[in-house]
């Protein structure tokens, strides 16, 4: 049976720069190897990213390495772009929101509303060290993502 008591992952920060300079990094998700510690590469299959696009990623934590393939079920430009992985049913997403100084408030958030399945919760727990501790090491990575993109939108504002 799928894990279906899933708690959202939401981080979040403060970025001194305008919606518009965040959502040229955060809507083309092939930049996410950049910046995340555990996506290796993403490809959007026919190369352009809008909702229904659809992605394959190439994740990576120590040795283990595995794809996903992924759909894009929102992309509203300068406010949210979020996707659905195929084999887990989790759902990723960055919602940019203007702050009242002229930045950007971005938030990263993962979220299962179908749970998350069985079969990877068994991979997890066999080869990923365990759901709590595989979850603990998601938000630690989507802590260093978001400060990642915001050292990058900031030194762009400032250039």
């Amino acid at each position: 049976m799928p894990l279906t008591d899933v708690a959202p992952i939401e981080v979040s920060t403060e970025i001194a720069a305008p919606p518009a300079a965040v959502w040229e990094l955060v809507s083309d998700l092939r930049n996410m190897s950049r910046w995340s510690p555990q996506c290796r590469k993403t490809v959007v299959r026919g190369g352009v990213m809008q909702e229904g696009a659809k992605l394959i990623n190439i994740n990576r934590q120590g040795l283990l390495v595995w794809p996903t393939q992924a759909m894009v079920t929102e992309f509203v430009p300068e406010q949210k772009v979020a996707f659905k992985i195929r084999e887990n049913w989790t759902v990723w997403s960055f919602t940019l929101v203007p702050t009242t100084d002229g930045g950007t408030r971005l938030v990263q958030r993962r979220e299962a509303p179908k749970g998350i399945s069985d079969l990877s919760v068994r991979l997890t727990n066999a080869v990923l060290g365990g759901v709590d501790d595989f979850t603990a090491g998601l938000e630690q990575g989507m802590t260093q993502t978001l400060a990642r993109i915001k050292a990058e939108a900031e030194g762009r504002a400032a250039a």
